[in-house]
């Protein structure tokens, strides 16, 4: 086992399936020879070369058109999408290309492109480097959707795309990048070493898509997160000393529906929290499915605690992520309901 950051724990997972198979490619906007904004692919350019590791134009649908032509062609891209808020021009290419590719040739052709995107607020971005658009992915038919919370799951999941013979979305919380955020931003900020689950094996492993993880156990309520909300709603617990249970759920699509029916027909309760917009949040799959499975269990209506219905603001950042406190007060309320 190895301490790793988020950042480090990525840039190793590309760096173990370039060397394993020559098919794995990576390009996008400055991953060369800088090695990328956030340093996630610092190095691969140097050790792999320039016909597989490159600089693209800032073109995000020619990124992601080319990556979808080498898929169709037996490649492997592993593409960057600089920031989440820059992927919009793409996903024309991702919804209408990318996602329905198996589909429209009867399985004579797959898109196997993964493509990697920093997502979320709490580095004074604004509403240009913030936004978490998850949710306009798992509405698509044939799109994998996946948002890990720490460096060991990071690594695994990223290799599972990878090898995946289907395009897989890979949002990675930059604000998780270097440590473990709780939502405290006047607190200094941690480091993922001596952490748990900055303890990344070495070498090749995986994580499963479609599997949730049960970060804390608890018999009040269950509390669905993901990303930096699951340290979040982590914070909120402690604080409150509420026994809520916390399902990180890792892979929004597919989704592991089973973790959650379990645990919620256990606690009885259900809170979501995500950092994106409420209306039409993934929040409100969440809660659709959480009703339709565990209705006789509910003793209380399901509650989402997330971002406002407003672009991300730059001032007051803090007034709009989805804190400990606001998730505090509504675990609260939530007991408190008969």
């Amino acid at each position: 086992m190895a301490e790793m950051t988020m950042v480090e724990a990525i840039r190793d997972a590309m760096d173990i399936k370039m060397g394993q198979d020559k098919d794995v490619v990576v390009f996008g906007e400055d991953v060369g020879y800088f090695g990328g904004v956030f340093r996630c692919t610092a190095g691969l350019q140097e050790k792999y070369g320039t016909n597989r590791v490159f600089d693209c134009p800032i073109n995000e649908s020619g990124i992601v058109g080319v990556g979808i032509g080498m898929a169709a062609y037996g490649l492997r891209p592993c593409v960057e999408v600089q920031f989440a808020d820059y992927i919009y021009p793409a996903y024309d290419q991702i919804v209408s290309e990318a996602a329905r590719l198996r589909y429209r040739s009867a399985g004579d052709f797959t898109a196997p492109i993964t493509i990697r995107t920093p997502c979320g607020g709490g580095i004074f971005g604004g509403q240009t480097h913030s936004q978490s658009p998850e949710a306009l992915f798992t509405h698509v038919a044939g799109l994998k959707t996946v948002i890990p919370s720490n460096p060991y799951d990071a690594k695994g999941l990223l290799i599972s795309a990878i090898e995946d013979d289907d395009p897989v979305i890979f949002f990675e919380p930059k604000r998780l990048y270097n440590g473990p955020f709780d939502g405290h931003h006047e607190r200094p900020s941690q480091s993922w070493a001596g952490h748990a689950w900055g303890e990344v094996p070495q070498g090749h492993y995986t994580v499963p898509i479609g599997k949730a993880a049960v970060r804390r156990e608890g018999q009040d309520v269950t509390i669905l997160a993901y990303g930096t909300m699951v340290y979040v709603a982590e914070a909120a617990v402690n604080e409150t000393g509420i026994d809520a249970e916390i399902i990180d759920l890792r892979s929004l699509l597919p989704l592991d529906i089973e973790t959650i029916e379990t645990s919620v027909n256990k606690t009885g309760r259900c809170m979501i929290v995500h950092e994106a917009t409420l209306t039409s949040g993934f929040g409100a799959e969440l809660a659709a499915q959480v009703q339709e499975r565990c209705f006789y269990h509910l003793e209380v209506p399901i509650e989402r605690v997330t971002g406002w219905d407003t672009p991300y603001p730059h001032a007051q950042e803090w007034d709009y992520f989805p804190g400990p406190k606001r998730v505090g007060k509504a675990l609260v309320a939530m007991m408190e309901e008969i």
